[in-house]
């Protein structure tokens, strides 16, 4: 399917590696050029970007100025900007509860999953809303509807954040369109790294990490998680014009986990 990308132009945050970096490698081969922003790069966005129309940025989005200065970047190369994709985010699991969680904690899980895209919205949207076809696209989480203890400041934070975005979808409309996609429990670092959920849960559980992420998938009933290629498929569908009639939407990849309608 044609997406009609070629020529648009997007910023993706937290491009680096896992489901941001999938959407901009996607965006780059349907012809999109792209500003990718990570605090810390990757070797495999530096090989994307020597091959594509890729420009990386390292930035710290959990900064006040730091996704002003992202936005930014796309004005000074291509003069506009067509696609906004919200990725960045962190999560840590909390094995000792909610009254451990401090004030430093919540700032930190809150700037990450919710501030930094508010900011980076903020100053795109001035760029983006008269550009014919522009959209927002999301990346949220299934904990948005699937409140976890384990997980309750990031659960919160993805809540606050699908919430905003349902509404910018109608304050925006029909100018700029703003869907969500909340995937579940994904094959990225921030499951399966080294300090990721697994390696985590199972330290504080006496089990191997590998019997922790065992027993998430099995609650799927695919049985897996999602693979990064999957998000980012939904991504680009949503940010092209193959979906003008769509704002407001948030889509679930989680393999069935969250049960109800």
């Amino acid at each position: 399917m044609d997406l009609r990308l070629r020529g648009r132009t997007a910023v993706v945050t937290g491009a680096s590696k896992g489901i941001g970096l999938a959407i901009t490698r996607a965006l780059a081969d349907q012809g999109a050029s792209v500003i990718a922003g990570a605090r810390n790069g990757s070797a495999e966005l530096d090989d994307l970007a020597a091959r594509a129309d890729v420009r990386t940025l390292n930035v710290d989005l959990t900064t006040t100025d730091g996704p002003g200065a992202l936005v930014a970047a796309a004005t000074r190369e291509w003069g506009g900007l067509d696609i906004l994709v919200n990725n960045v985010g962190a999560v840590r699991p909390r094995l000792e509860g909610f009254l451990a969680i401090t004030d430093d904690d919540w700032d930190r899980t809150l700037t990450i999953n919710l501030l930094a895209a508010v900011r980076t919205m903020r100053a795109a949207i001035p760029l983006m809303v008269d550009r014919p076809g522009a959209t927002i696209v999301t990346i949220g989480s299934v904990n948005a509807y699937l409140p976890d203890p384990g997980v309750i400041d990031y659960s919160a934070a993805k809540g606050a954040l699908a919430n905003l975005c349902k509404s910018l979808s109608k304050e925006l409309a029909p100018a700029i369109r703003v869907n969500t996609i909340s995937p579940g429990p994904a094959r990225t670092d921030l499951w399966l790294g080294a300090d990721g959920v697994a390696a985590t849960v199972g330290a504080g559980t006496q089990d191997a990490p590998s019997d922790v992420v065992r027993r998430q998938e099995a609650q799927a009933p695919t049985g897996r998680f999602t693979l990064p290629e999957e998000v980012a498929d939904l991504a680009l569908f949503l940010a092209s014009e193959r979906s003008a009639n769509i704002t407001g939407s948030d889509f679930r990849v989680d393999g069935g986990l969250i049960a109800t309608l």
